[in-house]
């Protein structure tokens, strides 16, 4: 047999074996299946060594064991995840106790009254308010980011951070192994461990080649994460850095929402700290769960809802589709990365053929030029859906949020795409406040205030190409 027939053959078994596992692999959509074959099969070896380093949800047997083994103690063990009928019975209006019971059933987190919260007014603010907090704590400090750059912010929390630890506070900080690669790199962080800090990489790369073989590089710990004292947290979309954002000075600035919240939700963000940090540092934090705020009457109603590839999978888009279907006057998105699933965008179609006012807004300039294609080429069905689209001109929206009907916000790091729906590690809080709501629909109303609305015309009057090309990318969603 000639080496050219035996490379056919090669290939040809290699194709049956690995299209077997795609067709095998649990919880995955039926276009993704098509769009994997396809690929498999048209790119000769090509296609299986992709499907092989993206085609699966992996990020190592052994982490996955560990990461689950954590959280299975922490629901077992600590009363921060327990929870009885009574609970959602007292959280909030009977409209949205569905929504908490969704919540629910991805964490294993109840909803908790009793909090107060305040939006920050941009990103220099919100890293003012958590070096004041800092500085302030006396217990604790826990942070996590997706991104951390050692430049002007990102130094001031890292100065905050030696200051509290010389107080004898207990600091622990986490970042992400390939978001934050150049703090995690700089002379900043053995600094801080010198200082006393305990510092922790999420997911780290190690050696690249070796790694994959292990699991999937691109699965990241994308959730932003501040603990202070038991009772004070943070949650947004904004990574530890200047709004200038100098590794992406081009689409500058970054433009972020975050509430500071006190009270006992700032439990729930303690116990997916505590959940990461198990998972990486061989230090049992659980006891502090017992010490956090207990709930009481009144309040903003709220829930922290964490996702990952190591919790069930569709949790983040079903919560998102939940809302849409409940949702009866208006419902209000910003999202910068906006790559849905088919059953996603029927909610969304659905919510404003029901009559519900339904806005979204995006970034007119995207970091991700095939996030910007896949996210356009969805325009046309929306808008003929009754969606009002506009698109920022400030800068890059980076917010993620949404207000529903005047009472509830969605807050936090997922986007609505398929990244942050399969891939990243996410944190959002769900919250029911009439206050608070308002604040953030205001704050929403001022991104629409400088951005241009796109109307069907105008996408109408894209080019073919342009549309060729919007079309292509999206096509391969399933397998991005």
């Amino acid at each position: 047999m000639n080496p050219a027939a035996i490379a056919s053959l090669a290939h040809l078994v290699l194709v049956l074996m690995v299209g077997a596992r795609v067709l095998l692999r649990p919880y995955r959509e039926p276009a993704s299946r098509i769009a994997w074959i396809v690929v498999i099969v048209a790119l000769p070896f090509v296609g299986v060594v992709a499907y092989i380093l993206f085609g699966e949800v992996n990020i190592g047997r052994g982490r996955v064991e560990r990461m689950r083994a954590v959280t299975r103690e922490l629901q077992t063990t600590t009363a921060i995840s327990r929870t009885d009928q009574a609970s959602f019975r007292a959280a909030g209006p009977a409209a949205y106790q569905h929504l908490f019971r969704v919540g629910h059933s991805i964490s294993g987190l109840s909803p908790v009254t009793g909090n107060s919260g305040r939006l920050l007014a941009d990103s220099n603010a919100t890293i003012d308010a958590i070096v004041a907090d800092i500085d302030h704590a006396r217990d604790h400090v826990h942070l996590l980011f997706y991104i951390w750059l050692a430049d002007h912010n990102g130094c001031k929390v890292v100065n905050a951070l030696t200051r509290a630890a010389a107080r004898g506070v207990a600091c622990r900080v986490m970042a992400d192994g390939l978001g934050s690669r150049a703090m995690i790199r700089s002379r900043h962080w053995p600094a801080m461990a010198d200082a006393g800090i305990r510092v922790a990489e999420a997911l780290p790369i190690g050696n690249p080649l070796l790694r994959l073989f292990t699991g999937r590089i691109d699965l990241r710990n994308h959730r932003k994460i501040v603990v202070i004292d038991h009772h004070i947290t943070y949650c947004g979309s904004q990574n530890c850095a200047d709004p200038e954002f100098r590794v992406k000075p081009r689409f500058a600035p970054w433009v972020d929402a975050v509430m500071r919240l006190e009270g006992p939700i700032a439990g729930q963000n303690q116990y997916l700290f505590a959940c990461d940090w198990m998972s990486h540092v061989d230090e049992d934090i659980s006891g502090l769960l017992q010490r956090c705020a207990e709930p009481r009457p009144g309040g903003v109603v709220a829930q922290v809802i964490g996702t990952g590839p190591t919790v069930r999978f569709s949790a983040m888009p079903e919560l998102f589709e939940s809302i849409m279907h409940t949702a009866r006057r208006e419902l209000l998105i910003s999202t910068p990365y906006f790559v849905p699933s088919e059953s996603m965008m029927s909610a969304l179609c659905a919510t404003a053929y029901r009559g519900v006012a339904t806005t979204i807004i995006f970034p007119a300039r995207n970091d991700s030029l095939i996030v910007a294609a896949a996210s356009r080429s969805y325009y046309a069905a929306l808008l003929d859906a009754g969606v009002r689209i506009f698109e920022y001109q400030g800068g890059l929206l980076h917010t993620k949020s949404l207000t529903m009907d005047g009472e509830l916000t969605l807050i936090g790091s997922a986007n609505m795409d398929r990244r942050s729906f399969d891939l990243n590690y996410e944190n959002n809080i769900l919250l029911v406040d009439r206050q608070l709501t308002a604040d953030m629909y205001q704050r929403q109303q001022h991104y629409i205030a400088r951005s241009t609305e796109i109307a069907g015309h105008d996408v109408a009057g894209w080019s073919t190409s342009r549309r060729l090309w919007n079309n292509a990318v999206a096509m391969f969603g399933p397998v991005l």
